[in-house]
């Protein structure tokens, strides 16, 4: 009765079943691998964000990169807002997923070395060219708090840093572009200012960073783990049902042979 599993469809339906068993298995592998990547992630998050204050120079310099372990971490810094070298950034949203501009300023500290900062969105102007309207960072020496964020590139961000953009407006935030443009000591990275706050409306502070959810690659893994058990119970059962099948189709033959006899 089990010959049935020699043919050609069982003997298909059986290696596909013997491929997706590890296969499955591996790929819960995988995301609970996402899922620890993901959880030390947000730790870091929650750890930089729960983090005391601290001297911008402590954290970063000119020429530094910002480390995984150093973004979103709370740094002050002293001097004053260069508005003369302003700049807008394209293609930003807000929490509103409205399209428009970040505001891009220069902070000069107190020792000449520049910080950039990230003062928040601005609705577009009148065009897509214009520049748009920025009310004005508050005047003369002032201490401001931020996040320490990381330069941005292509390869991180997906955005093409396009070339002959109109006047005072970039696609990405990266501090040794700056540094060739204004002549001076750039810190690495910028910070998304959180204090002071506008006096206004605009701009529009960044929001806090969202934590990835791990959970779902959690669930996924367990998920493939499911189906990878599954699968053989699945192949039983197709077993059974086949076998079954044949049992009935074998007695209905054989009393169909034995009716002409009994008569």
């Amino acid at each position: 009765m089990y010959r049935f599993l020699l043919s050609r469809q069982w003997v298909i339906l059986t290696l596909v079943a013997l491929v997706l068993i590890p296969t499955m298995i591996r790929l819960g592998i995988w995301q609970m691998h996402r899922y620890d990547e993901r959880s030390a992630r947000n730790q870091l998050v929650s750890d930089a964000l729960s983090a005391d204050p601290v001297p911008v120079e402590r954290m970063t310099a000119a020429g530094h990169t910002v480390t995984s372990k150093e973004r979103y971490r709370s740094v002050t810094a002293t001097g004053r807002f260069d508005t003369d070298d302003e700049l807008v950034v394209r293609r930003r949203t807000n929490s509103d997923d409205e399209v428009g501009y970040h505001v891009l300023t220069p902070f000069v500290l107190k020792d000449g070395k520049v910080l950039l900062v990230n003062r928040g969105w601005v609705p577009t102007g009148a065009t897509q060219t214009a520049f748009p309207k920025v009310p004005v960072p508050p005047a003369g020496e002032v201490t401001v708090t931020g996040r320490l964020m990381p330069d941005e590139t292509t390869a991180a961000s997906g955005i093409k840093n396009l070339k002959g953009l109109p006047d005072r407006q970039i696609m990405l935030i990266n501090s040794e572009q700056e540094a060739r443009r204004l002549g001076k000591q750039v810190l690495g990275g910028y910070i998304a200012l959180t204090t002071p706050e506008p006096k206004g409306d605009t701009p529009e502070l960044l929001g806090r960073p969202g934590k990835e959810n791990a959970p779902l690659n959690y669930a996924y893994a367990f998920q493939w783990w499911l189906f990878a058990a599954g699968v053989p119970i699945g192949w039983i059962v197709l077993v059974r049902r086949e076998l079954r099948d044949r049992r009935e189709a074998a007695e209905k033959e054989t009393a169909a042979q034995a009716e002409p006899a009994a008569v």
